[in-house]
């Protein structure tokens, strides 16, 4: 089989063109209806050229703190992962007891009912906002799938890396750091990139406690406007460019971690 049917552009170019006849479909369908498109007005929600220079519409302010938002969660969710997944495979009862119990809820549970939870409830307790009750929202229910994540990678490591790293006299810390964890890396970077995925997608909820985030800023034009259709293209179009190029940009640093 040719290379190119096995490099990440074939996928991504199959995704486009599913995407292209998708959006036939929905314009052909919605012209049927009689809608009247006004794509020309699209423009100056993203951004304007002013006599101050570039200046960003509210879809791109709303971009921008999407993606905010969910860098900072993808973080505090891959150590809350790292932290469970280690708790899981560790000794103490206890401490498996804890992950299980945290892991148990948080993914029988759906998100849009932790962030309420999260922001009514531990919110007035704890003096959290609008915007750190979401962090904590979103990193605890990623945190927990991404948990599985590390834990698969660690075990998929070689009994025989521990017993080693024993014999020369590491202690576990080192041991993890220095052996398992870096081979492990190479096993949990595919899933992992797909969780950060479906984290972009995910913050999406956010937008149901007031945060002015990506898909908040289209709902408040679409009140505004009426272009129902035109906004929501676009911002699915953004959500699309995010998340392709992020896998992109994977798939180049698996290559280049791919042991030889």
């Amino acid at each position: 089989m040719p290379k190119f049917f096995r490099s990440p552009l074939f996928d991504i170019s199959q995704f486009l063109l599913l995407m292209a006849a998708i959006c036939w479909f929905t314009v052909h369908s919605v012209e049927n209806l009689g809608y009247s498109w006004q794509w020309y007005r699209i423009p100056k929600f993203i951004f304007t050229m002013t006599e101050e220079g570039f200046r960003a519409g509210p879809l791109l302010e709303g971009l921008k703190f999407t993606l905010f938002i969910s860098a900072v969660s993808l973080i505090f969710a891959m150590l809350i992962g790292l932290v469970t997944a280690l708790l899981r495979i560790s000794n103490s009862p206890i401490a498996r007891g804890v992950a299980t119990f945290y892991l148990e809820v948080s993914r029988n549970t759906p998100l849009l009912i932790q962030i309420f939870f999260i922001y009514f409830v531990l919110g007035p307790v704890l003096g959290l906002g609008r915007i750190p009750a979401a962090i904590l929202a979103l990193s605890l229910f990623e945190g927990a799938y991404t948990s599985e994540i590390f834990r698969s990678g660690i075990l998929s490591v070689a009994k025989g890396q521990h017993e080693a790293a024993s014999a020369i006299g590491l202690k576990p810390y080192h041991t993890y750091r220095f052996i398992i964890l870096p081979q492990a890396i190479h096993t949990v970077l595919p899933p992992l990139t797909s969780q950060a995925i479906s984290l972009i997608k995910d913050s999406a909820l956010v937008s149901t406690i007031a945060i002015y985030d990506l898909t908040m800023q289209a709902q408040a034009l679409i009140a505004e406007t009426y272009l129902t259709f035109e906004i929501w293209f676009t911002v699915a179009a953004m959500y699309l460019v995010i998340t392709i190029s992020l896998s992109f940009l994977v798939s180049v640093l698996e290559k280049k971690l791919r042991l030889p």
